[in-house]
């Protein structure tokens, strides 16, 4: 249990029938008038969506312990993810549903953030961006080099993303893991 007045960002709150919300962001409101609150904006954990929440000053929420762990990406058994828990050594199985679209830039030996709670996975977190190799692509037509044209091309995870004119066929890029867009060239 904590007090509203020691929310921080990231802390997992256990709220409506046992669900899980992240504190996205939280404001202390001292009105003129009246009692103090905390204007709070949650993350479901599980489905994503986002709500406005507010509380009473100092009221007490129960909070939840969501164990984050940097794993490393094994290989696909069926529909699960098998990850490996790079201290201990242990293989975690993760669903598909956990993974979500971290799925689309998942290769063997990545590491990923794999979340937790009461031993069952909540979720997987990728970097920002990951680099990856270009498998096929079309190739750009002289005169087409204009700025602002693209093309799609299927990255080594058998995900497409768009790209420039000028990228070819086996060239590294990184790609953004929250949006699926193409950031930059990746010099070897």
């Amino acid at each position: 249990m904590a007090s509203t007045n020691d929310l921080k960002n990231g802390m997992v709150l256990k709220l409506d029938n046992d669900q899980l919300w992240s504190v996205v962001e939280f404001q202390h409101v001292k009105p003129g008038k009246g009692p103090a609150f905390v204007r709070t904006k949650l993350k479901n954990v599980l489905s994503g969506k986002i709500v406005d929440k507010t509380f009473n000053a100092g009221v007490k929420v129960e909070t939840a312990t969501v164990d984050r762990r940097d794993m490393q990406f094994s290989y696909m058994d069926g529909d699960y993810f098998v990850f490996m828990d790079m201290q201990t050594y242990d293989q975690l199985h993760v669903p598909r549903p956990a993974v979500g679209e971290a799925a689309n830039f998942l290769i063997e030996g990545f590491t990923a953030t794999v979340a937790t709670h009461e031993g069952e996975v909540l979720y997987v977190e990728l970097p920002a961006a990951v680099e990856l190799v270009i498998q096929e692509t079309e190739p750009g037509v002289q005169g087409d080099r204009s700025t602002g044209g693209t093309k799609p091309a299927t990255l080594e995870t058998g995900f497409t993303v768009q790209v420039p004119l000028f990228i070819t066929t086996g060239e590294k890029i990184k790609v953004d893991t929250r949006s699926g867009d193409y950031l930059s060239r990746v010099n070897s």
